[in-house]
C-alpha cells in the first residue's frame, strides 16, 4: 500500500485507504437504542449468504442474532419473529471484554433462552457466523479454551 501511495503522489493522486465494514450493523444499532423509544421492527433478511439453522413445522418461530466487539464496546442483539409477523427484539451490552465471535455465541443464547421463557416449540435460527451456525447444525466443534463454554 505504501508503495502505491509513493507512486500515485507523483501524480497529485492520493490514496485514501477503505475502512472494513463489518456484519454486526443490527448488533450495534440494537444496542444502542434504549427500550423506551421502542418502536416495531420489521427485518426482512433477503440476503443469501446468510446462513441457518432450521426444523421443520407448519409455522415456526425465527430468531436473528449477531453480536458486535469493538474498541467502543461489545454488544449483543437478537430478533424473535412470531409467525404472525410480530418482531420482539432483545439488546444487551456486555461488560466485559470479549472477541466477536464470543459476541455471536453470546447474542444466540440470549435468543434462544428467550425462546425458551416463551415455550417456543419450533425455531429456526439465522446468524451471520458460520462458526455459530455450524455448531448448531453439529457439523463443527470448536477447540479454543475460551468459546468451549459457550
Amino acid at each position: 500500500m505504501a508503495r502505491w501511495e509513493v507512486l500515485l503522489s507523483e501524480f497529485d493522486i492520493v490514496y485514501v485507504s477503505q475502512k472494513a465494514i463489518k456484519g454486526s450493523a443490527i448488533a450495534e444499532f440494537l444496542a444502542s437504542r434504549a427500550l423506551e423509544d421502542y418502536e416495531p421492527l420489521s427485518f426482512d433478511f433477503p440476503n443469501e449468504e446468510l446462513m441457518y439453522v432450521a426444523t421443520t413445522e407448519e409455522y415456526p418461530w425465527k430468531l436473528n442474532f449477531d453480536g458486535a466487539s469493538n474498541v467502543v464496546g461489545n454488544g449483543i442483539g437478537a430478533v424473535l419473529v412470531s409467525p404472525n409477523g410480530d418482531h420482539y427484539p432483545f439488546t444487551c451490552k456486555l461488560d466485559f471484554d470479549c472477541t466477536n465471535n464470543m459476541a455471536e455465541y453470546k447474542a444466540c443464547i440470549m435468543g434462544i433462552r428467550v425462546a425458551k421463557e416463551r415455550k417456543i416449540r419450533t425455531l429456526e435460527v439465522y446468524g451471520d457466523s458460520a462458526l455459530v451456525i455450524y455448531q448448531l447444525r453439529g457439523e463443527w466443534e470448536t477447540r479454543d479454551p475460551k468459546l468451549i463454554h459457550y
